[in-house]
C-alpha cells in the first residue's frame, strides 16, 4: 500500500487523483488546494485542505502545481519525511526543497478537463536521489502505467521542449486550421479523417519520410496561393517560416 498527499488542483491534479483513486494499492490521503473554489470538485472525492498546516504523513508528496509554484510549495513540505515529487517536464529535480528527499514523477500526456486519460498507456517519467527511492517510484507508476521510464533531469527537458513542438505547436495549428474552415464555412470535421492517419502513420514511418505536402514538393504555385489565401500577417509568417524548415529539411534550393 502506498500512501499519496497531491498538492494542486489543476488538470495534473485531478487526473492523477482519479486514476490513483481506481487501484486499492493506493491510498490517496488528502488534496491540497489554493482555494476552496479550486478544490470544490476533490471534496467528494478525498480529503481536502486549503492550508499547509496540517499536511497528512504519506510516502509520497506529489506536487502537481505551475512550474513557478513548485519551490514555494516544497518550501512547506521540508519538515516531511517522505519522497517528495513535482510533475513538471522542465523543472529539473533540484528545484524541490533540499532538506526532502526529492524525485519526479512526470506523466508524459496532454491533460485537459473532461477529457479522461487511459493512464496504462501514458508513459512516467521518473527520477530519484537514491535506488530506494527510485524503486518506490517505480512501484507506483508500474501501478497505473505499463510504461515506466527512468529519466534524467536533462533527458527530461528535451522530452519536454519535443513534447511542446508535436503537442503545443501542433494544437495551435489544428486551431488556425479551423480559423481557415470557419472563415470559409467549411466543417472543420472534414479534416479529422486526415489528422487522425498524419498521427497513426509515425508508427510504421519516421516523420521524416511521412512527410507530404507542397513545401515537401516545393511546389511554388500552391505555396504562394496559400500565402496569398492567409488573412493574418501571423498566420502567413508560421506558414512561411514552416515551409522554409521543411524546404531546408530536404535538401531543396531557397
Amino acid at each position: 500500500m502506498i500512501s499519496i498527499v497531491i498538492l494542486g488542483s489543476g488538470n495534473v491534479a485531478e487526473h492523477l487523483l482519479d486514476t490513483f483513486l481506481q487501484f486499492d494499492t493506493i491510498v490517496v490521503k488528502q488534496l491540497i488546494g489554493r482555494s476552496e473554489t479550486s478544490i470544490s470538485s476533490f471534496t467528494n472525492k478525498t480529503v481536502t485542505s486549503i492550508g499547509y498546516d496540517a499536511i497528512e504523513e504519506a510516502d509520497v508528496y506529489i506536487i502537481a502545481v505551475s512550474d513557478d509554484a513548485i519551490a514555494e510549495v516544497a518550501e512547506k513540505l521540508a519538515q516531511k519525511q517522505g519522497l517528495v515529487v513535482h510533475t513538471s517536464g522542465s523543472v529539473p529535480m533540484q528545484g524541490l526543497h533540499p532538506k526532502n528527499r526529492r524525485g519526479v514523477f512526470y506523466p508524459l500526456q496532454t491533460f485537459s478537463p473532461g477529457k479522461k486519460i487511459d493512464f496504462k498507456s501514458v508513459p512516467i517519467c521518473i527520477e530519484a536521489e537514491n535506488q530506494k527511492d527510485i524503486t518506490l517510484l517505480q512501484q507506483l507508476a508500474a501501478i497505473i502505467s505499463d510504461k515506466v521510464f527512468e529519466i534524467s533531469s536533462e533527458q527530461r527537458k528535451s522530452i519536454h521542449l519535443a513534447a511542446v513542438f508535436v503537442n503545443n505547436f501542433t494544437n495551435h495549428l489544428f486551431h488556425i486550421g479551423q480559423q481557415v474552415c470557419q472563415e470559409n464555412e467549411v466543417p472543420f470535421e472534414v479534416l479529422l479523417p486526415l489528422i487522425k492517419e498524419t498521427v497513426q502513420k509515425l508508427e510504421q514511418l519516421s516523420p521524416y519520410d511521412a512527410q507530404t505536402g507542397p513545401a515537401r514538393r516545393n511546389d511554388s504555385n500552391t505555396l504562394e496561393r496559400h500565402q496569398n489565401q492567409l488573412n493574418k500577417n501571423i498566420y502567413k509568417d508560421i506558414y512561411s517560416l514552416l515551409s522554409k524548415s521543411i524546404k531546408e529539411t530536404y535538401g531543396q534550393k531557397l
